[in-house]
């Protein structure tokens, strides 16, 4: 009697579950570029009423240009008589927003994780803190910026002083928070009961049990929420940006170009366009991270083929 072991072939079938999402993407893009020269052809060209609502968007070339005069004007330099082609300006903000963000994701991230080991370790402390993280998320964060700038601006410490940048990091942070916090306390106590009692039976302390029970049943909570959360804190920095008048991100840059957009109309979308590349770079970040992570998860148990006499 001989049994033969039949290993799936995983590689193969995650790499053309990559390409198959990679490819949808773009063709997600072709759709919605299809959708807007479509609009603009058959669309009103001074927008549109519904129901005496006007709801429909111009369709005018100053309102809605051709994709690719979009498209064409990151070619082109900034201003006229420059040497700076618009490209390498948008590319140069968005790396600035970038890092920005980057800092207000981590640190949002380790606080909404704090706090859901906090909430998920003590109810009384979900039930008194969880309404108020509710809360803090109808604040308008347009409102909160200058605010934040405000008081950064006061604080002193020795010789260190509050840099301008660091206010943007914060607001970015202040939207990043909330739904990891939220995410990881709904996984932190999703683990089975019955797992639960079987680490009580073997007198497990509750950190023993957070790292080797709950913390695993926690990742698929928490990898969507990481996501929303790198999202979010671009956001953030980009409203703080916008609000705030900061130099050199792309929230500064969508305001400069916006003062041209009778004139040069493409050129405000290209400003816009590296802000939405900006969250698709920062939720690829957690992406390639969650792919890291997974590719060092021990693998499932192959499947056994059955004996053969």
């Amino acid at each position: 009697m001989t049994a033969t072991v039949v290993r799936p072939r995983r590689a193969g079938f995650i790499t053309a579950r990559r390409v198959r999402r990679v490819a949808l993407f773009f063709v997600s893009l072709l759709l919605v570029a299809v959708a807007w020269e479509l609009y603009k052809a058959v669309g009103p060209q001074d927008g549109g009423k519904i129901f005496g609502w006007k709801l429909l968007p111009r369709a005018n070339d100053n309102a809605m240009p051709h994709v690719w005069e979009m498209l064409q004007r990151y070619g082109r330099p900034e201003v006229r008589g420059s040497d700076r082609r618009i490209w390498s300006v948008v590319l140069a903000g968005a790396w600035f927003s970038f890092r920005l963000a980057l800092v207000g994701f981590f640190v949002g991230t380790s606080l909404g994780l704090g706090l859901s080991i906090l909430m998920a370790r003590f109810k009384v402390a979900e039930r008194g803190i969880l309404p108020y993280l509710v809360l803090s998320q109808t604040v308008p964060l347009i409102a909160l910026a200058p605010l934040v700038v405000s008081w950064g601006g006061k604080l002193h410490i020795g010789d260190w002083t509050w840099p301008r940048w660091l206010s943007a990091s914060v607001l970015g942070a202040f939207l990043a928070f909330f739904p990891v916090a939220v995410g990881a306390l709904r996984g932190l106590t999703s683990a089975p009961s019955a797992s639960v009692e079987l680490m009580d039976s073997y007198a497990a302390s509750w950190w023993q049990t957070l790292r080797k029970l709950r913390f695993p049943a926690a990742v698929p909570f928490i990898v969507p929420a990481l996501k929303l959360a790198a999202s979010a804190s671009v956001i953030g920095v980009v409203v703080a940006e916008i609000s705030t008048g900061l130099k050199g991100g792309i929230g500064r840059l969508i305001i400069e170009y916006a003062r041209e957009a009778t004139s040069d109309p493409a050129k405000v979308f290209t400003a816009v366009f590296g802000a939405a590349a900006l969250g698709l770079a920062m939720s690829g970040f957690v992406t390639i991270a969650d792919l890291y992570m997974m590719r060092n998860r021990p693998k499932e148990a192959s499947e056994i083929g059955r004996a053969h006499v």
